[in-house]
């Protein structure tokens, strides 16, 4: 049984962000993150989660998935994000994270968690240090997609 711990974070909503990721089974144990110039903390959510699962290394894996987000977890539970992927995403946002959650979601049996956030849960609480900290790193990475999307969100 593998476990993935997530969370997103976000100075602003756009501005500064990261996630953060705990990856655990048996013995090991891993610890990922990255933050980014400009984002939301939903897409750093959402992105904690691919990143956990494309972090394993073989297919089929039984993952069970912790995290703070309504937003993913309720798109995913709800089967809200397959609605949304048959009308195109029309008028939804993250497109580009959904659609690489849904490929990545095939290759694994998961089932999520939710855990209340930034009330003692151990693992959470990490992760949220480790999403803040890259989201405050220098030489932050380019969310390419949200950037682009807004400035043309901006020229219209």
């Amino acid at each position: 049984m593998i476990e993935i711990f997530t969370d997103g974070a976000s100075s602003g909503n756009p501005g500064p962000g990261g996630y953060g990721v705990i990856l655990r089974s048996g013995k090991h144990y891993k610890e990922l993150s990255e933050g980014f110039r400009k984002t939301t903390n939903n897409r750093m959510e959402l992105l904690a989660v691919i990143k956990g699962l494309e972090a394993l290394k073989s297919p089929n894996q039984d993952v069970t998935i912790y995290s703070d987000s309504k937003y993913v977890i309720d798109a995913i539970e709800k089967r809200w994000v397959y609605g949304w992927l048959q009308k195109g995403f029309a008028g939804k946002k993250n497109k580009d994270l959904w659609l690489r959650f849904l490929e990545i979601s095939k290759i694994h049996k998961f089932k999520f968690v939710w855990v209340r956030g930034h009330a003692g849960h151990p693992e959470n609480e990490r992760c949220d240090e480790l999403a803040v900290a890259a989201g405050k790193q220098k030489n932050l990475l380019i969310d390419s997609v949200f950037e682009m999307e807004s400035a043309k969100a901006n020229l219209l």
